[in-house]
């Protein structure tokens, strides 16, 4: 099964998602923020799907105004064939949208366990 990376930076939500996907049996790692999530991309080839938190409250200092979105480029920059679902429980304007990467999709939060497996599955598939 596929290797999915949880990026979110609340403990709860994050934890959430990695058991509901390794109960669907992917294998999960977690990041809470950028930096953790880019030093596991960098670390680990056999990750397939990077699940990020547009709005990742820890990398605030960074002066990213949606981290993930960045995360989600600079990820694309070191590994192009990866697959990029956002989640956020904020509005997606026009403006993000614009910077999603090609081929990504989102998943608005709050999301259950049917809607997070139907689109995880979807991506990893690539349909």
């Amino acid at each position: 099964m596929a290797v999915v990376l949880v990026v979110d930076d609340v403990d709860q939500v994050r934890v959430l998602a990695e058991s509901i996907l390794q109960g669907m049996g992917f294998q999960t790692l977690s990041a809470a923020t950028v930096d953790q999530a880019l030093a596991l991309i960098r670390a680990e080839p056999s990750i397939e799907l990077l699940f990020t938190d547009i709005n990742l409250a820890d990398d605030v200092e960074t002066g990213l105004v949606h981290p993930g979105l960045e995360l989600a480029q600079q990820a694309l920059r070191l590994r192009p064939q990866l697959r990029v679902l956002y989640t956020t429980g904020a509005s997606v304007t026009d403006g993000m949208k614009a910077l999603f990467v090609e081929g990504s999709d989102v998943l608005a939060k709050p999301y259950d366990i049917n809607q997070l497996s139907a689109k995880v599955a979807e991506m990893v598939s690539g349909d």
